[in-house]
């Protein structure tokens, strides 16, 4: 992306010290990495700047220290797979700034790497004091942030550093952002977007944002029932945030204001417990029982999702169709999932999806490597979807003065 300075910028390296912000907080169970996904997609803009002869120092955050060191959240304990996947060593600094970061760095032959140890550990981080700012940029000639996941947080890492050095996007990063525009920045139309999830209230802002941008925005999981409920349909004893019916009526109107369709569900599961196996039934607008409870579309909304992908030149996914953890509440979601990826590995639909929910049942249903992008960044993915701005976003675009 032309706005962003990426790798593609620079040249040679030898001398000097590229200062890279990555996301290492891996899931851990008794000191033991068990996902080393946010360690693999960090490899290629190590591997891209060690090649240009560049010193590597990383800077990354592990759990919730609140600026104090805490031993059992040191990022040591990533250092030896780190080392692993890069088929290099990987040394490892006590301090993220100070003499002894400076001291580790400094010792690293040209293309070296090392790890410094939780920026969290230390108050001015999450504050993005600009003392503590200029102390990391002090280590480094030039800054990389790679960590998309991070970028919704104006902190001294993802955000301060940018002020004092040049920045510049790594691979992930730039492939995030390269994605993310053309599915929402400027997408081939038409665009389609898929929204699930338990309440309303959680995700209001993406909603409104969204019924701006989209052709079809399809509604389910939870929120669905408040959605029906607001048009005066029976939910039974469904999950239904009831005080929010006057926001849902707004934004069906609001929908229709800006000419995008809502897709909500026209046929629903139901059963009376959740619980696998559930003895279930289908029912219609107007058919669901006081005692039912609904979790998950029916199979006529299915068809009517998958007719709407069949037009769609871009599809946006955020939050399942139903309770898919519990089968057979996965079967709405699975069933779309399975045909949107279809389509998007035929090369007939751009498929953008993200989220922690959503990246969890693309898996279940086996095609997350199918979609042409699935952000694994959470809350940021969240909050650019919902059309805010992200600070780790707007540094690279060299648009926050020098302090």
């Amino acid at each position: 992306m032309t706005q962003f300075r990426t790798l593609d910028d620079l040249g040679d390296l030898s001398g000097k010290t590229a200062l890279v912000r990555v996301d290492f907080n891996t899931p851990m169970e008794a000191g033991v990495i068990t996902d080393d996904t946010r360690l693999r997609v960090a490899v290629p803009t190590i591997r891209d700047l060690t090649a240009r002869g560049a010193r590597v120092a990383l800077l990354a955050h592990f759990d919730r220290p609140k600026g104090r060191p805490v031993p059992s959240m040191s990022l040591r304990v990533v250092v030896p797979r780190l080392a692993e996947l890069l088929g290099a060593p990987v040394a490892f600094a006590e301090e993220c700034a100070g003499p002894a970061a400076a001291a580790a760095i400094a010792a690293l032959p040209a293309g070296g790497v090392v790890l410094l140890e939780n920026v969290r550990f230390h108050k001015g981080e999450e504050a993005n004091d600009p003392a503590f700012a200029a102390a990391l940029a002090a280590l480094g000639d030039l800054y990389v942030n790679d960590a998309f996941s991070a970028a919704h947080r104006a902190h001294a890492s993802t955000e301060g550093v940018a002020r004092d050095l040049p920045a510049y996007a790594g691979r992930s990063m730039q492939r995030e952002l390269e994605h993310l525009q053309a599915a929402l920045g400027s997408p081939k139309r038409p665009v389609m977007g898929v929204v699930g999830g338990s309440k309303v209230s959680t995700k209001l802002d993406l909603l409104q944002n969204l019924v701006g941008k989209l052709d079809q925005l399809a509604i389910g999981g939870g929120m669905a029932n408040t959605f029906l409920y607001a048009q005066g349909h029976d939910v039974g004893a469904s999950l239904c945030e009831k005080d929010m019916a006057d926001t849902a009526r707004a934004i069906i109107a609001e929908a229709a204001k800006q000419g995008c369709e809502l897709l909500l569900p026209v046929d629903l599961v139901c059963a009376e417990d959740l619980k696998p196996g559930a003895v279930t039934h289908v029912r219609t607008l107007g058919e669901v029982a006081a005692t039912d409870k609904i979790f998950d579309a029916g199979p006529a909304s299915v068809a009517r999702l998958v007719a709407a992908v069949d037009k769609a030149a871009t599809v946006v996914w955020n939050g399942p169709l139903g309770v898919f953890e519990v089968p057979p509440f996965d079967a709405a979601t699975v069933a779309v999932a399975r045909h949107a990826a279809a389509r998007a590995k035929s090369g007939q639909l751009v498929a953008v999806a993200g989220g922690g929910d959503t990246v969890a049942a693309l898996h279940a249903a086996g095609v997350a490597d199918d979609f042409t992008f699935v952000s694994t960044a959470g809350g940021a993915f969240l909050e650019w979807m919902e059309g805010k701005v992200l600070p780790g976003v707007e540094a690279l675009k060299g648009l926050i003065p020098a302090a």
